[in-house]
């Protein structure tokens, strides 16, 4: 196989000029042109913000980052102050502080005084700024808006009173993935952030990424919690409580327990989900291998019948509902796999359930998952076998290190465990799939190996790989020319569907991840929008797949066991039935 690359960057910056500024009294270099926010945070210089978004234009909404600059009568937000040659910065000035903490007990002023039983409680930036600035006391007053909390959503829970206007949800949901769900609306003192028509957020356009959830600094917006039914499950002497961790947690999680971004805790976290007492852990990287199976053989079944391409890969559920809500013409492109999510939960409460002799009904399926949508996805109608959901309950990273800690379990002392079988055995291709391009580049090795009967050298597909939001490749293959593209960012997408609806045609497969960077990013993730972090947990993956024995779906000893066992071979009638599924058109608003 040959491969020619070709990647599109946005939000590249080119080589700048450099100029010298000076704050606090030292010489700092800057980039001509680049906003003031920007070089400070480069020099190590901290100045709070509340408002601002990192490669998104800015918005100098909270007002927080005010700084005196030589020669300005006024102060002025570093966010969006550009730099100049010999500018001389005063970033905490008696005069700046004050301002301050002035917004702040403004924004306070009109925030309610709960934070015992706030989820962010522990990591909120608005608290932790009070906390900085010494604000002790309440010196405004007066009537607060009050505001009903909407709960419609089956993955997010939005609660107005303790939104500050910031705005980040608001950008992130319109500028990155290209929703638009809620927006302000009002003026003045009036001014908040609702969704259309002031319906539930289940009745707007919210795809339930939970990238707005991300970047909140407050509790304003949080995940669904299920913590209460797995706890209740896992108390239930009636129940067998079987869990399933997804590929980008076990290098995610270990961050919220002092260990370093990408640190690769697997053992750990298996011991720590058997310390919490479910009767079997299992490994979602397990179903991705048979997700790779599975799309691996409809691509090739689509290309040799004349099917419908570009395929579209169907693992990410905030992408499956975004197709759905604003382009219903690409449903029939879309794969019909279930997520590996949901092929395990089917295998779990089938297969395993066949061999263990328990009934179905008396499993209750529980998958960790570092995204909100999958809350979402577990619930929904087409997820139902024989009236049985293939999963129960949805815990994101996020709830599962709230309930280690509410055990008091010291996670770093564990013992290191291995996942129970028969799902134990993955291979590391199924790993991949918590970064994007990982599902395309284990997709391509078995590929490959359809269409040659043989394995793809190095089994590194190098044009996949990175943060980079588009990226695409041209795959030659026993003289076949394959189109591919990764995109991660939903508003990327959309850009490429445009391109496809307008007439683009070179394009065979084409795999989506709905948050940027993919699951590693996910919206059940630790809060944190640190893309080093994010940089850490890709290459971690990487890592494990690079050193790891067995590196294809296709070559796992287990995954060829249970299609002898149970399955037959992919897309058989009985693959069918269990792993795959069917997605219908909406009536949508155009």
């Amino acid at each position: 196989m040959t491969v020619s690359a070709e990647t599109k960057r946005s939000g590249a910056t080119e080589s700048a000029k450099t100029v010298t500024i000076t704050v606090n009294g030292r010489s700092v270099e800057a980039r001509q042109g680049e906003m003031l926010l920007t070089a400070l945070k480069r020099a190590g210089i901290r100045v709070p913000t509340l408002c601002h978004l990192e490669n998104l234009f800015p918005s100098g909404a909270c007002r927080m980052c005010v700084v005196e600059v030589d020669g300005f009568a006024n102060l002025v937000p570093s966010c969006a102050c550009p730099v100049t040659e010999g500018m001389s910065v005063k970033t905490h000035s008696p005069r700046a502080l004050r301002a301050r903490k002035t917004i702040l007990e403004l924004v306070l002023a009109n925030h309610p005084d709960d934070c015992l039983y706030c989820v962010r409680n522990d990591n909120c930036e608005l608290r932790a700024l009070a906390a900085e600035l010494g604000v002790r006391q309440r010196r405004y007053v007066g009537e607060r808006r009050q505001q009903k909390e909407d709960l419609s959503s089956p993955a997010l829970v939005r609660d107005p009173e303790k939104c500050i206007l910031c705005g980040k949800c608001v950008r992130v949901c319109e500028e990155v993935q290209g929703v638009g769900a809620i927006n302000f609306v009002g003026r003045g003192s009036a001014t908040r952030i609702a969704v259309a028509f002031d319906e539930g957020i289940n009745l707007s356009s919210c795809i339930y990424c939970g990238q707005c959830i991300m970047v909140c600094p407050t509790g304003a917006l949080r995940e669904q919690s299920h913590i209460k039914e797995v706890m209740d499950a896992l108390k239930n002497p009636e129940k067998f409580v079987v869990v399933q961790h997804a590929p980008s947690v076990s290098v995610t999680i270990g961050e919220e327990f002092g260990l370093k971004p990408g640190a690769d805790v697997e053992g750990l976290l298996v011991a720590a989900l058997r310390e919490l007492g479910f009767d079997r852990v299992f490994d979602t990287a397990f179903a991705a291998d048979l997700t790779v199976m599975e799309e691996a053989s409809e691509l090739v079944h689509r290309i040799k019948t004349g099917g419908k391409l570009p395929m579209m890969t169907s693992c990410s559920p905030g992408w499956i509902k975004y197709v759905e809500e604003f382009y219903p013409d690409f449903i029939e492109n879309l794969s019909t796999c279930k997520s590996p999510q949901q092929m395990l939960g089917a295998i779990i409460k089938n297969y395993f359930a066949e061999k263990q002799n328990i009934a179905p009904e008396k499993i209750f399926s529980v998958a960790v998952m570092p995204c909100t949508a999958k809350k979402f996805e577990c619930g929904r109608m087409e997820m139902l076998h024989e009236g049985i959901p293939d999963v129960d309950a949805v815990l994101t990273t996020r709830e599962l290190v709230r309930v280690l800690r509410m055990r008091g379990m010291d996670f770093k002392s564990l013992t290191p465990q291995v996942a129970d079988t028969p799902f134990g055995d993955r291979s590391t291709a199924g790993k991949l799939f918590g970064a994007t391009g990982g599902v395309m580049e284990a997709a391509v090795r078995t590929a490959h190996y359809l269409l040659t009967g043989t394995d793809l050298p190095d089994l590194k597909v190098e044009a996949v790989r990175g943060m980079t939001g588009v990226k695409q490749a041209r795959l030659h293959i026993e003289g076949k020319d394959i189109g591919i593209a990764v995109v991660s960012g939903l508003g990327n997408a959309s850009r490429l569907l445009d391109e496809i609806r307008a007439g683009r045609n070179d394009l065979h497969f084409i795999e989506v991840m709905t948050c940027p960077g993919g699951c590693i990013a996910g919206g059940g993730q630790p809060h944190s929008t640190n893309l080093n972090a994010v940089k850490e947990r890709m290459q971690a993956l990487y890592r494990i797949d690079r050193e790891g024995t067995i590196r294809t779906a296709h070559g796992n000893p287990a995954i060829k066991r249970i299609y002898q066992e149970f399955l037959g071979e992919p897309l058989s009638e009985k693959s069918h039935h269990l792993l795959h599924t069917h997605y219908h058109k909406r009536d949508v608003l155009v």
